[in-house]
């Protein structure tokens, strides 16, 4: 039996604008970006779970993190398969695929198939987007 999907979070944009800050208003809801190697977690390795900024859903765990060095934190697993989605992103002239939260539909990131194993992926996530809960 697979577990429940998570319950869908909509808001208004005046909504979302009252809740997050400017910047995490801009990479979750507008898919902007951090600028590489600026974000609060890209080397923060506290041991905890990092849920959505927008809605609190957990998404990654500090077990699944690693330095990439590509500037931003990166995972090679989400916390649990139904935590995030995916989408094929064509923008700013490449084929990527996006991370958005399965909750509220928030821009996480993307993803990359350039990770450690067992996964061999690579999920490049903007630090605004999330929020650390230490264990």
């Amino acid at each position: 039996m697979s577990a429940k999907p998570p319950s869908r979070i909509e808001k208004s944009d005046a909504e979302w604008q009252t809740e997050l800050s400017p910047m995490q208003y801009r990479v979750l809801r507008e898919k902007a970006t951090e600028r590489p190697f600026s974000g609060e977690y890209d080397h923060s390795f506290e041991p905890g779970t990092y849920v959505c900024a927008g809605c609190g859903q957990p998404l990654f765990t500090s077990d699944a993190k690693f330095d990439s060095g590509c500037g931003w934190p990166a995972f090679s697993a989400p916390a649990a398969p139904d935590s995030v989605e995916e989408e094929r992103d064509v923008s700013h002239g490449m084929v990527r695929t996006e991370v958005l939260c399965s909750r509220c539909s928030g821009h996480l990131g993307h993803v990359f198939d350039d990770g450690p194993g067992p996964t061999h992926l690579r999920y490049c996530i903007n630090s605004a987007a999330l929020k650390h809960q230490p264990k």
